[in-house]
Formats: structure tokens, sequence, C-alpha cells
């Protein structure tokens, strides 16, 4: 391999594991590196050196993050696509659509998903050429669309021969790439600090001078080397190396002509970069452009070629920081000029904005539109930032607030909560109406929410206050918000007391124009109970004028509290549906999660399994983690104590309210199975304690039989009644046959025994009337009614094993062997060999789907998908998709 002309001090390390990433994605193997550490400790250098050192058949690509380009949306990824974007043509034409569309080649809201696999199939078909190495410098400036895609791209590039090598300052976090595979780069040894500096030869100093210097370098290659520049022999002013740094490229701008030094403002103030933007500015301003161009290239500080290209990005912030005020404005001012509005009406706003020194409603209706842009294209960063200045150029007070309660949601939006919340509060709420202080309320109560901790717990107060302001001007408006603390409350569960306080405050709310809806009915039921409510919410939900698809969150826990599959069922799939028509991820995660939930309800593990593994999918593609609620579900009814308890200890660390209600039931569900009562007693109490909708009604059976098995007779009693008052109204198989379940292990009478398995024979519910076979046999045989029990336990074992409910399934065999009878064994499931992600590939292709379709759904390459089918067909021996579809047994 070829090296660059100029060595590295120090940096062998470094060097190896960069060469080894170089090397892995010329055999095929692809993989990421993300460079951490300070402002000049050497990150770009390496970048540099690993560009050098790469093979020649490599094709290297760059982008770099710019400070001023933060907000622009897919701007980074535009760069590093540019040089294979020959290669667009060959894509299939939703990708080709979605990429052309984040470029602002074409109209269109942009899928962020599409986005980041067409960005994957673009490299993947420039690296069958030959191996790809992505160079991303000042990784810290990327814009937040551009980090999510280049994040995707980054943990999907395994099976390509593509390497991707980051570079970020170590004090700036960046979600997503935080997650990535990383090397800090720390400073150099004393020994190597010296040999650097000598090796530098840039002035001759005085020992002290020298000492102090490798002092207050902390081996920091950048300071090392500049700081000597503008050293002499008397000792530096202590100062943190960032800013020492920064002065000593300031001391060689002062050097430099004036039209050099305002030649270096105007490329600092243009994050593109763009020679003929910067030519054509630098003439508007007068500037002599070959003499200033040849002078700032001479110091070294700055290169001008295919782009203008700084010597390091503190070289960059260093020169806007060091101008004045009036220069930067004039610097905007010829750069928005020079700036087509037609072709680049964002940044042509951008730098009037920043080109104005006082409120100009023309520019801030400018900018309004810039943010309407940016939003459509999926850029919600680039949007706040625009519709924040937009504010601040606002004449007209109502305007104002207006663009700033805008700026706020859009901030949110970007993830970016404490912003958003310090926008709020920049209002002054007394002078509004009571409309506009209201939106100011949902704001802070959705910023809230989100930020979590004590927080959830204020955010749906916050909107009940938004719901009690609107009740008098927008009664229609007052009750909406009432249903959205209402569901945003589930979330936090009875935390607090809470939901409490929101269910006694819309006892108050103003009455609903027609009839009784959603809300009246979730009063009722808080009210007077659920022999009342139920029948409420059952005409609200299913009648002829249901709406719940405005709160569908909502609804499918409301479904659980009926007891009603059905409704569940078509709540679910117009969630799936409508995250797919519309390509909303939290649509189209919840409803797949709940997939999941239901599916392990009805003992379809192999759908659920589905469903968890595309559901992790779209929220790795998001960089999000994913929900755990339905993987806690699937893993207590498999009977995976390990996988319970580590999911569980996930639980306590990210959940509160209704996720942790999810992980007690799950957990007294799984302690039942293994028939360890006490532990499941414990569980199920601290499930039913919050008595939160749906989870409170289902655990209580699991209290039942906990308490029962205990000799804890009167808390048996007490849940039974309790369960009673929810089951009774619902009236459904499901309630009925879960109820009578529960009611036979307190009565001890055979009658009840019997009327659960009349009301879940020939149901879909088969987890549950197997476990009522179970208790059925358990009772016969310690009636000592051997021969009854055994067909009840061998039905119950023969259900359970089938299913996969392994906890229930030993318990079942147990109980048979005590009755002179040893189980047949049950080979293991086909899936109990391979992960979520494998089972669900293998069922896809066992339904007949192509390579390309499974890559597309779980947003992978199909690279990727066959390394993945080569490991299910070794773990299962076989070595074709024919046989494949031929195994029955795949869930």
């Amino acid at each position: 391999m070829p090296t660059t002309s100029r060595s590295l001090v120090g940096r062998r390390d470094e060097i190896t594991a960069l060469l080894a990433l170089v090397r892995a994605a010329e055999q095929g193997e692809g993989g990421v590196l993300v460079l951490r550490g300070e402002p000049g400790i050497g990150k770009s250098a390496l970048l540099e050196h690993v560009e050098h050192a790469a093979p020649e058949r490599f094709r290297i690509i760059r982008a770099s993050g710019a400070e001023f380009e933060g907000e622009l949306p897919f701007a980074a990824l535009h760069q590093l696509c540019v040089p294979v974007l020959a290669q667009l043509e060959t894509l299939s034409a939703p990708y080709r659509d979605a990429l052309s569309v984040a470029f602002g080649l074409a109209d269109g809201a942009p899928d962020p998903f599409r986005v980041g696999l067409a960005t994957l199939e673009l490299l993947a078909a420039a690296a069958a050429e030959s191996p790809v190495l992505c160079v991303v410098d000042d990784a810290h400036w990327l814009d937040a669309a551009s980090v999510k895609a280049l994040t995707f791209l980054a943990r999907r590039v395994a099976a390509e021969p593509i390497a991707m090598v980051f570079a970020a300052r170590d004090q700036d976090a960046v979600r997503g790439l935080d997650d990535l595979p990383g090397l800090t780069i720390s400073g150099l040894t004393d020994a190597n600090a010296r040999a650097l500096l000598a090796e530098e030869k840039t002035a001759t100093l005085d020992e002290r001078v020298r000492d102090r210097l490798l002092a207050e370098a902390r081996g920091n290659p950048l300071a090392l080397i500049e700081l000597p520049k503008a050293g002499g022999f008397a000792l530096p002013t202590p100062s943190p190396v960032a800013s020492r740094i920064e002065r000593s490229f300031r001391a060689r701008m002062t050097e430099l002509p004036p039209d050099a030094r305002l030649l270096l403002l105007l490329a600092s103030a243009d994050p593109t970069g763009d020679p003929g933007l910067l030519w054509t500015a630098a003439r508007l301003l007068g500037i002599d452009v070959p003499a200033a161009s040849a002078a700032a290239e001479a110091s070294g500080l700055v290169r001008f070629d295919t782009r203008a290209r700084f010597c390091h990005p503190l070289a960059r912030s260093a020169t806007y920081r060091a101008a004045e005020p009036e220069r930067r404005v004039a610097a905007h001012r010829a750069l928005a000029d020079a700036t087509d509005p037609v072709a680049a009406p964002d940044r042509h706003a951008w730098h009037r904005a920043q080109a104005t020194t006082g409120p100009d409603e023309e520019v801030a209706a400018e900018l309004e539109s810039s943010a309407s842009r940016a939003q459509a294209r999926g850029g919600v960063a680039a949007a706040a930032a625009f519709l924040e200045r937009a504010a601040a150029l606002s004449l007209d007070p109502g305007k104002q607030t207006e663009r700033t309660l805008a700026a706020a949601r859009a901030t949110l939006a970007a993830g970016r909560a404490t912003a958003s919340a310090d926008l709020v509060a920049s209002i002054d709420t007394e002078t509004l109406d009571d409309v506009r202080h209201a939106e100011a309320d949902l704001l802070r109560g959705q910023v809230a929410f989100v930020q979590g901790a004590d927080g959830a717990v204020k955010g749906p107060e916050l909107i009940l206050r938004a719901a009690q302001r609107l009740a008098a001007v927008d009664p229609a408006r007052s009750r909406e918000c009432f249903v959205a603390a209402l569901e945003m409350g589930l979330a936090v569960g009875r935390a607090a007391g809470v939901m409490d306080r929101v269910l006694d405050a819309a006892r108050s709310a103003p009455p609903s124009p027609g009839p009784p809806d959603l809300l009246d009915a979730l009063v009722l039921l808080s009210t007077e109970g659920h022999r009342a409510g139920v029948p409420a919410l059952r005409r609200v939900l299913t009648g002829e004028d249901a709406d719940w698809t405005r709160v569908p969150a909502l609804a499918t826990v409301l479904a659980g509290e009926l007891w009603d599959l059905d409704l569940h069922t078509s709540v679910v799939e117009w969630l799936v549906r409508t995250g797919q028509d519309t390509g909303s991820p939290m649509a189209i995660r919840l409803g797949l999660s709940q997939v999941a939930v239901s599916a392990v309800l009805l003992g379809d593990f192999g759908r659920a399994i589905d469903a968890v593994a595309e559901e992790e999918a779209i929220a790795d593609a998001l960089g999000d983690p994913p929900q755990l609620y339905p993987r806690v579900h699937l893993a207590a009814m498999r009977g995976r104590r390990q996988e319970v308890l580590d999911l569980f200890a996930e639980v306590t660390i990210r959940g509160s309210g209704q996720l942790t209600a999810n992980a007690h039931w799950a957990t007294a569900v799984l302690y039942n199975g293994l028939a360890e009562y006490p532990a499941a007693l414990e569980a199920a109490t601290r499930a039913v304690a919050g008595n939160d909708l749906f989870l409170a009604g289902i655990a209580l059976p699991e209290l039942v039989e906990a308490a029962v098995r205990c000799g804890e007779n009167s808390v048996a009693r007490s849940a039974l009644e309790s369960l009673a008052e929810r089951t009774e109204p619902a009236g459904t198989r499901f309630a009925l046959g879960v109820a009578a379940g529960a009611r036979a292990l307190v009565s001890d009478r055979e009658d009840d025994y019997q009327e659960a398995l009349e009301h879940l024979t020939g149901s879909s519910l088969t987890p549950h009337l197997a476990r009522a076979h179970l208790r059925y046999g358990e009772w016969l045989r310690r009636a000592g009614r051997r021969r009854d029990a055994r067909e009840h336990l061998r039905t119950a074992h023969e259900q359970l094993s089938e299913i996969g409910l392994e906890a229930f399934a030993r318990r079942a065999a147990d109980e048979l062997r005590a009755t002179g009878e040893v189980a047949r064994s049950r080979s293991e499931h086909t899936y109990d060999r391979l992960t979520m992600q494998e089972t669900h590939i293998a069922r896809q292709v066992a339904a007949g789907a192509t390579t390309k379709e499974v890559a597309g759904r779980l947003f992978l390459s199909p690279r990727t998908v066959d390394a993945h089918l080569r490991n299910i067909f070794r773990k299962l021996g076989i070595t074709s998709r024919r046989q494949l579809r031929d195994m029955s047994d795949l869930g």
C-alpha cells in the first residue's frame, strides 16, 4: 500500500486499526469506525492517511460536516453521494425517487427508510465495480437527516466491500454515531510530542517556552504544530488548547492583506465551498480575486480547488469569529446576492437572514417559506432553525408568537426537547389569548413528557391545563385535549395519581355536542366502574360513528379492557396499513408491536417473532431503541427465564408506567409457568397495583392462580372479585373463559373448570385453552382421578408444546409423571435454533419472498439477507430454499 507523504508520529495503533478496516472491506466484509477526540488531536490527519494508504483500486468518497450547514437536510449525504450519482439510474424506481427528493432534485417528502436503503443500494452498486472507502470528517456538524441515513448505512455494510470512517469531536455526542464502533484518539506521549515538535522546525524556541508548550498542548498534535508559529521567546498565557489554536490561526490571518482576510471570511461563511459562488461574492465586494486567493493559499489556512477547503475546522471557525460583526453582515449579504434564489432558495434566505440586523418582515416571510420546504423534505431541524430566525426578525408580535411556537414544535420534532422548552419559555404568556396560551401549554406538556422522569408525570397535567383553557373558547378542541391527556397518561400509568387527576378534571369538560363520546365513556368508567363504563365504551368504539383513529394507542388499550380481540385486530390492522401508506414510523411501530402482543395471546409465536423483528428493523433504521413490551410478552410466554430477567432489567432502566406494568405481568406469567408461585404472586401484585387499563385486568388471573397456590385465599378472592367486575360486563368468550378458570381455582368446583373449557374451546385463544386443560388436569389428579387427569394433562402438554409455552409444558409433563404416565418428548421448534431476525427471514423466504423483497422489509442489503440465509441453512442442516419451504414448524 502506498503511504502518505507525511508520516504520523505516535499513531501506529490507530493506523493499524484503520488499515484492518480497509483490508476487510477489500475482502467483502464492510465495516465502520468512528474516530473520536478533541479538536486538533489528529483525526483529520488519520483520515488523510487512510485515504492515501488505501489500495489504488478503492474508490474514495468524502463528506464533511459544516458548522453553518448543520440545519440543511441531507446536505452531507448529498456531498458523499455526488461522486457516485451516475449509479442513480441503476436503482429501482422507489429508491431513485427517494434520493432525488432528498437531494432536492424532485418534489415530495422523503421517506427516511427509503433514503437509507437507497443510499445503501447506490453505494453497493458503486462497490460492485471497486471497493469503496467513505471518509466523513467533522461528523459532529452533520445535519440530522444525514446522520440518520449514514448511521443506517454504517450498520448495514457488513456484507458489502465498503469501509466507512467518521471523525467527530468527543465532547459533541452525535445520536446514532455513538452506537457505532469507535476509537478514541488520545494525546501523544511526551516522547512523541517532543519528536513532533522537533520535526516541525517552525521556530527556534527557548527551552522554557518549549517545555511550557509541551505541557499545555497535552500531546495535541495540532497545538504542537500551530502554537510555535505564534510563539517566540515569551511564555504563552495559559488557556484551553482549542482557544490557543484558534488564536494561532487568527495571528496568521493578521499578517494577510485585507482582501485576503475578506476572502477567507467569505469562505468561512459559505458552507458549500463552491468556488463559483465564492468568486462571484468576492467580486461583489470588490476583492482582487487572483491576488487575494494566492495570499490566502500561501498562508496555509485554505486551499482552493474543486472546493474551498480550510486546513482545519478550527481555522474556519477562527476566521468567522475573528471578523467584526459588520464585515460578517457584508459577507452574508454578498453570498445572498450571489446565490440563485430559484435554484437554492433556502441558502439564499439563510444568508439574507444573517445579513439582516433588525426586524424585517420580508426576510422573515422568506425564512418561513424555507421552513415549509425543509419540513416537506423531512428537515425538521432546518425548519426549526429557519422559524427561530424568522421569529427574531418578525415585526408583528402575533406573527412572532406564531413563528416561535412553530419553531418550538419543529425543534421538538427534531429531538431537541430542551431547546424547544427554551423557545416556549421565551414567549410572554401573559399577553396571549386563551387559544395561544393553550398551544403553549400543549407544547410544554409534550416537551415534559419527552424529557421523561418527573416530566413524564407533568406532561399530561400541562395538556390538561390546555384543555381547561380551551373549554370556553373552543369546546371541541378542549375535549380533544382531555382525551390526549388521558392517552399520554396511559404511558405514565397511575404514577403519582396523574391519571386520576386527569379523569377528575375531565368530568368538568365541555359537554359533547352530539351523542356521548369517548371522553364521556372514559369518565363513566372511572366514576361508576366497569358495569356502567364498559357498555358505553363498546358503543363508542364499535358503533357506526366509532372514531378511534385519532387516538389509536388508547384504542388498543381499551380493546384489551373490553376483552375484545376483534376490535383489537381492527385497530392494529388500521395502524399497520396507515403506517405503510403514510410512511409514519410511529404508526407502523405501534401497529407491529400490537401485532406481536396479539399473536402472543393467540399462541402464534412465529407471527409474533415476525412482528418483533420488523419493529426492531424500523427502530434500528431510525436509530431508536426497539419497543420492549412485545419482546417481554413473547419471552415470558415462551418460559425464557434469563431472557425475561434481562429484558426486565432493561425495562427498569428505560421504563415507567405501563411499560413497567407490562414487565410485572410478564414476570408473573413466567413464574406461574415455572411453578415458582411466591415470585409470581409478588410480580402479579405489582402488575395490578396501578389499576392500569387492560394490564390490571389481564394480570388478575395470574394473581388469582399465584395466590391460591401460595395459600393466600383472601388475596385470591379479592382478585377474583375485581376480575369478575371487569369480565362480566365485557361478556366475550375471552373474558368469560378466563374468569371461569380463575373462579375454578378459588371455588375448587369442577363445574367452573368445565365452564372455562366450554368458553375457550373452539376459540383462537389456544394458550388460555391449554392452560385451562392443565389446571383441570391438576385438579383431577389431586382429587385422585388419575385416568381423567391424564386426558386433560396430555392435551395440555401437547398444546403447550406445540405452541412453544415451554415452562407450562414442563409443568404439564411433571403433572403427567405424577399420574404414572411419561409425557412424550417434543422436538424443538425450528425457530428455537434461529435468532428472531433469522426466523423472520426464514419464514418470509419459505412463503416465497425473494431476497430483494426481504431486504426491503428489514432495511437490509440483499447481500446481507443472503448471508443470513447461509447461516439459516447451516443451522437447520439444509441447503436450499425449497427445503426451507418444506419445513412445517417455523412457527
